[in-house]
C-alpha cells in the first residue's frame, strides 16, 4: 500500500480543483441550511418530543441523493473516457490501491461537507442559549450514522463510476441504486405481501435493512454492531467488485 497516500494525494488536489467539488458543497450547505431553518420553524410553532439533531438526520437522504453521485462520477469514467486510467494501471501501482485511494478522497470530502453542518447546532446552541439543542446523544449518534452509512454510499458510487466511460452514466447508476437501497426494503417492508404466511419469516430481515430504521437508532443513541456490520462488510464488497470492475474493463478495453 505505499502507493495509496501519493494516490489519495492526488485525487484530493483533482477534487479541490474541480468546479463539481464546490458546486456539490454549495448546493449540499444550501440543502442542509434550508432543512434546519424549516426544522426550527416548527419547533418555533410547537414543541416538539425530540430534539432537532433527530428530524434533522431523519433527512440524511436528500443530500446523500445528489452528493454522492456527484462527488463519485467522475472518479473512474473520467479517466476511462480520457484514457488515463490504462496508463496509471501500468504503473507500478495496484488497482486496489487506485480504487482505494479515489474512494478515500470522496470519502473524506463527504465527511467534511457533512462536518460542515455541526455549525448548525452550534449557532443555534450560542442564540438559543439552551443546552437541548446541543444535546450531545442525538448528535454524537447522528453524525456517527453518517459517517458509518456514508462508507457504502460512497462505494457504490465509486463502483458505478468504474462500470462505465460516461460520468453522467456513472451518476444515474449511483443515484438508481441509493434510491433502491434507501427506499426499496422499506418500501417492501410495508407491503401487505411481507405479512403473509410463505414470506412472513424474511420480514424481520427485511425491517433489519430498513435504512430509516437504523438512522433512527443512531440518532437515539442506540448503535446496534449488526448495522455496523451491514454497512463496513457492504462497502467491503463493493470495493472489491469496484476493483474487479476496474480490471475487467481495463483487459477489455
Amino acid at each position: 500500500m505505499r502507493h495509496y497516500f501519493t494516490i489519495l494525494s492526488q485525487e484530493i488536489r483533482a477534487l479541490l480543483f474541480s468546479p463539481i467539488t464546490y458546486v456539490t458543497a454549495v448546493l449540499f450547505l444550501l440543502v442542509m441550511g434550508g432543512i434546519f431553518t424549516v426544522i426550527l420553524d416548527d419547533y418555533s410553532k410547537q414543541a416538539q418530543e425530540v430534539s432537532p439533531a433527530v428530524n434533522f438526520f431523519a433527512s440524511f437522504w436528500i443530500p446523500v441523493f445528489f452528493m454522492v453521485p456527484l462527488l463519485t462520477m467522475k472518479t473512474f469514467a473520467e479517466e476511462r473516457r480520457m484514457g488515463t486510467l490504462e496508463t496509471l494501471l501500468t504503473s507500478p501501482v495496484s488497482t486496489g490501491e487506485v480504487v482505494l485511494g479515489k474512494f478515500s478522497a470522496a470519502y473524506l470530502f463527504y465527511l467534511l461537507l457533512w462536518g460542515a453542518t455541526a455549525s448548525f447546532h452550534y449557532i443555534l446552541h450560542v442564540y438559543a442559549k439552551d443546552i437541548r439543542f446541543l444535546d450531545s446523544g442525538p448528535l454524537l449518534g447522528g453524525y456517527l450514522f453518517v459517517a458509518v452509512s456514508g462508507l457504502l454510499f460512497v462505494s457504490i458510487g465509486v463502483l458505478a463510476s468504474a462500470l462505465t466511460r460516461s460520468y453522467e452514466v456513472a451518476a444515474i447508476l449511483t443515484f438508481t441504486i441509493l434510491f433502491t437501497l434507501i427506499f426499496g426494503f422499506r418500501f417492501l417492508g410495508q407491503t401487505n405481501a411481507m405479512n403473509t404466511e410463505f414470506l412472513h419469516p424474511f420480514k424481520s430481515t427485511v425491517e433489519a435493512l430498513q435504512i430509516f430504521n437504523h438512522v433512527e437508532d443512531f440518532a437515539h443513541g442506540v448503535v446496534d454492531t449488526r448495522q455496523m456490520f451491514f454497512y463496513v462488510t457492504g462497502s467491503v464488497l463493493t470495493l472489491i467488485f469496484s476493483v474487479l470492475a476496474v480490471e475487467y474493463k481495463t483487459l477489455n478495453s
